[in-house]
């Protein structure tokens, strides 16, 4: 049961609920990935105890390729009065970006495409034509997680180690649902810290384990440990790396497709700058990136601001913002590191008040979006830009008034 399925008529709620003061900005983190996909969260219940303790209001689940989350999710979300943001997120490919070499917002891998989904129907549910499709992909996905374990292993007795991975027992321990990369680099990490207990044991195997390479990680540090792990052993030019099978992906179009069937509003994640200012040649030009999205009908976007210089960030989010767009931030926390939910740039500046208003009217967009789809009345909110300026402050009003109404009851 969906709480929003009980509350009164659009009217009648925004009449009776006290949401609408300008002085109102809930802190918002639209884009949380859970145990269900990858995450430093070990459990949801974890997540939403970070979130109240940092005041968060509106947090939003945002899982590779799966919904299998949403109800632990929203359990957790009546019991914290924290407003949950139904999402989910794919990787497509695009192969004449791929051929052209062209970067989207992967920076390391041309043709490759996160793309977002916000809002879905809760309970979730899709036509089996796309969950076929889906699990198609993940049954690719996950063939090729096994390969990358078996090679592991073959790397393992190559250098004489006295343990070995097993696909099955790292799902069990690690994995809710999707073995992912980061999955068995923190299998590997706990073996080694099993095997070894002096930091000088671990330091010499794991210099073995680096084809003679010292390791540059602070070795108390986990999360350096397995991103140094990941990076060395299982991506590109690692002893354990496998490519992917280009039956892995969807298409964009397809993405969008599903998304869409599913109640939810398509979402481009935007990448940004990198520490040495960096864009890829999709986004380096804001005036063509938002040519390209619009014409595929695509008036949402997120930020994930950690990883981006503040300056770029506010350049890029006034520029969409004040181009009709719905304006999203995150924090994805699916990396090792458990650092703080609060959304901020990177070197933790953080966002100014009018970006942070500007992100809450976001989420209320959102929360507008699933109360319609819940109460069974169309939402147009998929077609953000295409609205006049009176129904936008319609939807934003109450998105606020579902918002507060559900914090309160």
């Amino acid at each position: 049961m969906n709480i929003l399925k009980s509350f009164p008529p659009e009217s009648e709620l925004v009449h009776k609920t006290p949401a609408n003061s300008p002085d109102i900005v809930h802190k918002v983190n639209a884009h949380i990935h859970s145990p269900y996909s990858f995450s430093a969260f070990s459990e949801v219940k974890q997540a939403f105890e970070l979130a109240a303790k940092e005041s968060i209001r509106i947090l939003g689940i945002n899982d590779f390729s799966v919904i299998d989350g949403y109800d632990e999710f929203y359990e957790n979300s009546l019991i914290s009065k924290i407003f949950p943001l139904f999402n989910i997120e794919f990787i497509s490919l695009s192969s004449d970006f791929q051929k052209r070499g062209i970067r989207v917002n992967d920076p390391n891998n041309p043709g490759r495409i996160y793309f977002s989904g916000k809002g879905l129907d809760y309970p979730g549910s899709l036509p089996e034509i796309y969950r076929s499709v889906i699990e198609s992909s993940i049954k690719e996905s996950q063939r090729q997680i096994e390969l990358m374990v078996t090679k592991t292993n073959d790397w393992l007795e190559k250098i004489e180690a006295d343990f070995r991975l097993d696909y099955k027992e790292i799902k069990n321990n690690y994995a809710k649902n999707l073995v992912r990369e980061r999955h068995i680099a923190k299998a590997l990490r706990v073996k080694i810290s099993q095997r070894f207990n002096l930091e000088e044991d671990k330091r010499a195997f794991l210099k073995k384990f680096f084809y003679g390479n010292e390791p540059i990680s602070d070795l108390e540090n986990t999360s350096e440990v397995e991103n140094e792990i990941r990076n060395r052993i299982l991506k590109a030019g690692g002893k354990a790396f496998v490519e992917e099978n280009v039956n892995a992906f969807l298409n964009l179009e397809c993405v969008i497709d599903i998304i869409l069937h599913a109640g939810g509003i398509p979402c481009y994640p935007v990448l940004l700058d990198d520490p040495k200012g960096f864009m890829t040649e999709f986004e380096m030009n804001k005036e063509n990136l938002f040519l390209e999205l619009t014409k595929k009908n695509i008036f949402c976007i997120e930020f994930i601001p950690l990883r981006n210089k503040y300056e770029i960030l506010k350049e890029f989010v006034y520029f969409f913002y004040n181009n009709g767009f719905v304006v999203l931030f995150g924090t994805e926390h699916n990396t090792p590191e458990l650092a703080p939910l609060t959304v901020s740039c990177r070197n933790q500046v953080p966002l100014d008040e009018n970006m942070a208003r500007i992100g809450y009217e976001g989420a209320c967009l959102i929360a507008a979006h699933q109360y319609l789809r819940a109460k069974g009345t169309r939402s147009k909110v998929f077609q953000w830009n295409m609205l006049n300026i009176h129904e936008k402050d319609r939807l934003i009003i109450l998105g606020k008034s579902v918002v507060e109404r559900f914090l309160n009851s």
